[in-house]
């Protein structure tokens, strides 16, 4: 196996949280705060002269704003690149004539400040592997004397030695809604397993079926999004009946919910690298779905109905690929991302590229060649070939039955992993 260094966050609770939690509490009030004096800032910008300021931008107006020195200046630039980022993200929606983005919003419940997340780079914090501690630095308006910080004794998994780690890259403070715990953010080095083969598996990721996978050797498989679509709908329901969004009842279903949708990616991302082991694969192609809103005739908003777009928003994909990237890495398995574009549309048989041939959401049917295939495994096939643009196994000659017929795994809640549907 050969070695390579990695980057990994762990989890890591805190031991003596009730002497801390204040002074976090602080840090975490005053993150917000700084978070809406530069939205502030951005939204003046964006009103005046339509601009959107960098992250540079905003620190060299705020630099000399009295909230800015409420935290480490590292810990307030990455809070204004937070912020920038959001904005940009937002704007590059816009520009997409995506009538539903909204930009950030301020971070305030009425005259109440959540606790947002602070993160300490390289000269914010100091940590002692030894006794197991972080000390984590103020800022000078929240000190009380020049060399006040906050020490952290910090707990790890058992399996996790951060005396072991190559380098310690930032510590985030984060708030779960009931206490703070730290993530910390490593350089490790690992072993890495050779590639299990040289074949190609593409990937689409959609709205019913959230992966389809088209194999080079000819089969292909469905992993429908039946669990995820019911887990909304019953949070949401319970969600609906609480007195007040913000209200404690009301966080905690949605951090249940949110853990519920995290376990379903771990779950998914790793079976599918199991898979591709099982079947040779060295490498996964994955759809890239950064124009996944934008209609690629006009270039306007995509509508996908009520449902879609409610399920379409609540997606976290770039989440969902970045598990499957690490995952696959640690196999040996290179991801690669590619463009969407005309995947949908387009006969993985014949080339022929006509949008009457998607007859229904499920349905491809070619009138060129007249290849009958699941409309997802068809782009999932598309996908593949912009790496691998081998024919199946046959020699080319491919018959309908791999593309209108392919495997269906569904997670199964009780055991918690994924199953062939019988």
């Amino acid at each position: 196996m050969a070695k390579q260094v990695v980057t990994r966050t762990y989890i890591a609770s805190i031991r003596n949280q009730q002497q801390v939690s204040d002074d976090l509490d602080s840090l975490g009030f005053s993150a917000s705060i700084l978070w809406n004096v530069g939205r502030w800032v951005c939204d003046r910008e964006w009103s005046e002269v339509e601009h959107i300021p960098g992250h540079n931008e905003l620190t060299t107006y705020l630099k000399s704003h009295e909230r800015y020195d409420d935290l480490h200046s590292q810990s307030s630039q990455r809070v204004l690149q937070e912020l920038a980022e959001a904005f940009n993200g937002w704007h590059g929606k816009r520009r997409n004539r995506d009538t539903r983005a909204n930009p950030p919003k301020y971070r305030k419940h009425n005259d109440e400040h959540p606790r947002s997340t602070v993160t300490f780079k390289a000269a914010g914090f100091k940590l002692d592997t030894k006794y197991e501690r972080i000390r984590l630095s103020k800022g000078s308006n929240l000190k009380e004397y020049w060399s006040d910080f906050i020490l952290c004794k910090y707990q790890t998994q058992p399996d996790v030695d951060l005396s072991t780690v190559e380098s310690v890259q930032q510590v985030r403070a984060v708030w779960t809604g009931d206490e703070w715990e730290l993530h910390v953010v490593c350089k490790v080095e690992i072993e890495v397993s050779e590639a299990p083969g040289e074949n190609a598996v593409g990937v689409d990721l959609g709205i019913n079926n959230f992966v389809a996978l088209a194999y080079e050797d000819g089969h292909s498989e469905l992993y429908p999004l039946n669990c995820l679509k019911q887990d909304d709908y019953y949070f949401s329901k319970r969600i609906a009946r609480c007195d007040d969004s913000d209200s404690e009842q009301a966080t905690r279903l949605n951090q249940k919910k949110s853990a519920r949708r995290t376990h379903y990616f771990h779950t998914l991302s790793k079976h599918i690298v199991q898979r591709c082991v099982d079947e040779g694969v060295g490498t996964i192609v994955v759809g890239d779905l950064s124009g996944i809103r934008e209609d690629e005739e006009n270039d306007e908003s995509k509508n996908w109905g009520r449902h879609g777009n409610l399920d379409l928003h609540s997606w976290a994909f770039d989440r969902f690929t970045s598990m499957l990237e690490y995952k696959a890495e640690m196999e040996g398995i290179t991801v690669e991302q590619v463009s969407e574009r005309d995947t949908s549309k387009s006969c993985s048989c014949c080339g022929r590229k006509r949008d009457a041939n998607r007859v229904e959401r499920g349905l491809y049917v070619c009138d060129e060649c007249g290849t009958v295939a699941n409309a997802d495994v068809n782009g999932a096939e598309n996908i593949r070939q912009k790496v691998s643009p081998s024919l199946a196994c046959d020699g080319g000659d491919r018959s309908n039955g791999w593309l209108a017929q392919p495997s269906v795994y569904l997670f199964d809640s009780e055991s918690g992993c994924f199953a062939p549907r019988e």
